[in-house]
C-alpha cells in the first residue's frame, strides 16, 4: 500500500512525487527540498546513533 502523503511535510502527493531510499526503505516526498531534508534528517540521525 503507497503511502498518498510526503514523507517529511504530509503534503498530498501528486504524479510529480519523487521516489527516495533512506535507511533502504523506498518512501515518496512532494519534492527535491523534502527529499534532503529527509536525506539529513536521516543522517543525523545515524551520527547520534
Amino acid at each position: 500500500m503507497a503511502q498518498k502523503t510526503c514523507a517529511a511535510c504530509d503534503y498530498p502527493l501528486d504524479e510529480n512525487a519523487i521516489q527516495v531510499t533512506i535507511g533502504g526503505q523506498t518512501v515518496e516526498v512532494c519534492c527535491e527540498e523534502c527529499a534532503q531534508k529527509l536525506n539529513e534528517a536521516h543522517l543525523s540521525a545515524q551520527q547520534e546513533g
